[in-house]
């Protein structure tokens, strides 16, 4: 008979931050299910390193950069792709894989019309019109093909670089105003012990 869990683990009295993170953990596959994917059985046995699973400032930031380059660069398999670059960079596997998240189903079309709006700006192009009856989609997928695929490049590398550049300020952000806070309380406890 499994013991009884405690009542912070109780599915009620779990705040809606601890939610969130058992669902990503649950919908983020882990470092076994990665390993035997079968277009990552060549770096399996580089996924099992422990460097590649821990939060370390750029390892996460290096992980943001790769996993929205590979949301923003491929609709297909992105998570395999994201893995197997961070292996290769050193980075934190985990949190690549869940920046591919950021295009999903839902946001797709989005992220396609962003793209044709980005690749735009580049190459001359008729104004986004979407397929209706009668038309033929061949010929729509080639007008609009070439824009989305320039988009959809300058749109992960921006972000990708965006991405990384936010990550380290922000960390750096976060450990100044720790230390200027411990700074603080030890001012604190010396004019007031």
């Amino acid at each position: 008979m499994e013991p009884p869990r405690p009542a912070a683990e109780e599915p009620g009295n779990q705040s809606h931050v601890q939610r969130i993170k058992r669902r990503l953990r649950s919908a983020i596959p882990g470092r076994e299910a990665l390993a035997e994917h079968r277009l990552l059985r060549p770096v399996a046995r580089h996924m099992r390193s422990p460097r590649l699973w821990h939060l370390q400032h750029e390892a996460v930031a290096r992980a943001v950069g790769i996993g929205l380059f590979w949301a923003l660069a491929s609709p297909l398999a992105q998570i395999p792709l994201a893995a197997a670059h961070s292996i290769w960079w050193r980075a934190n596997i985990p949190v690549a894989v869940a920046m591919t998240l950021v295009s999903n189903p839902f946001t797709f079309a989005f992220w396609v019309w962003l793209a044709y709006g980005a690749g735009t700006l580049v190459v001359d192009a008729p104004p986004l019109v979407m397929p209706g009856r009668g038309t033929n989609l061949r010929e729509w997928l080639m007008n609009v093909g070439e824009p989305v695929l320039l988009g959809m490049a300058m749109l992960a590398i921006g972000g990708s670089l965006a991405g990384y550049v936010i990550v380290k300020l922000g960390w750096r952000f976060h450990v100044v105003w720790k230390r200027q806070r411990r700074l603080k309380k030890s001012a604190s406890r010396t004019i007031n012990p």
